[in-house]
């Protein structure tokens, strides 16, 4: 499959597996289930699949946080509510706003989860731990809550590719963070405040990234940085392709376009906010 078509299913499965962290009906997952504010739930709802895992090894999966950041949530939060809780909770809330958020969401889930769970299934593992976490919690009898599952193991397939292509092209999780924002992709202050870095760290990272030709002075991306830039989003939407590999080229059509009414809905009800820090444009194509 081609990288755009691969570019396409994020655009249209990331909406709505972004609702647990922008619905406000999933933003109180963390003090639901008895931990200690949001970011707290969102370290813990993104790692439980894997497990009771502690804070360095979260740090490497995640792979844009800082440590101390992940280290204040991980791994105390397993004191106040276990895995298995967070994961139920999560499926809950997420199911819940998406029936509320989208109209005949359950009609779309009895098409497009069947063409989701191929293309779960018949992704490789190795190398890519979020995704192989996630992966053993699709098979959700709930319809909705499988769809949720589903475009979350898309997500993460892709996120754990992302991080693979950053270390690739020698970049830091700063070093990172940084260049997304020179080319414009994120809100610089935003980013950096969620998350982690201190303003001293991320100047340290933009003297070192201008020492390297990626950025000019006023800290904007040089074509130089902005290739890297490209070369890095292109080599993601390579490795992500491979999720499209099981089906026909008129069955990913299908699915892509079964699931662009449901992404639009979300984008129109401006659930995730523009700048975000997870890079989604507004368009779905």
């Amino acid at each position: 499959m081609t990288p755009t078509r691969s570019r396409t299913l994020w655009l249209r499965t990331e909406p709505l597996h972004a609702v647990i962290y922008f619905d406000e009906r999933c933003r109180g997952l963390g003090r639901a289930v008895g931990l200690k504010g949001f970011w707290m739930g969102y370290f813990a709802a993104r790692t439980a699949p894997m497990g009771r895992v502690g804070s360095a090894v979260a740090t490497a999966a995640l792979g844009v946080f800082a440590p101390g950041m992940v280290a204040r949530a991980l791994p105390s939060a397993w004191e106040y509510a276990s895995p298995d809780r967070v994961l139920e909770e999560r499926a809950r809330l997420t199911a819940r706003a998406l029936r509320q958020l989208i109209p005949g969401v359950d009609a779309l889930a009895s098409v497009v989860n069947p063409l989701l769970a191929t293309v779960v299934e018949d992704a490789p593992p190795l190398a890519r731990p979020l995704f192989a976490a996630n992966r053993d919690l699709y098979d959700r009898a709930d319809p909705v809550e499988r769809l949720w599952h589903l475009t979350t193991c898309v997500r993460e397939f892709r996120g754990d590719a992302h991080v693979a292509a950053l270390a690739d092209h020698g970049l830091d999780a700063r070093e990172a963070l940084a260049l997304a924002a020179a080319t414009g992709r994120v809100s610089a202050d935003g980013i950096r405040r969620d998350r982690g870095w201190s303003e001293e760290e991320w100047a340290a990272t933009a003297d070192a990234m201008r020492g390297r030709g990626l950025l000019d002075a006023a800290g904007v991306a040089t074509e130089q940085g902005r290739t890297e830039r490209q070369l890095i989003e292109s080599a993601t939407d390579r490795l992500a392709g491979r999720l499209l590999r099981p089906l026909a080229e008129s069955e990913t059509d299908g699915l892509l376009a079964a699931l662009e009414p449901a992404t639009r809905r979300i984008l129109d009800l401006d659930v995730v906010p523009f700048p975000n820090p997870i890079g989604l444009p507004r368009t779905v194509s």
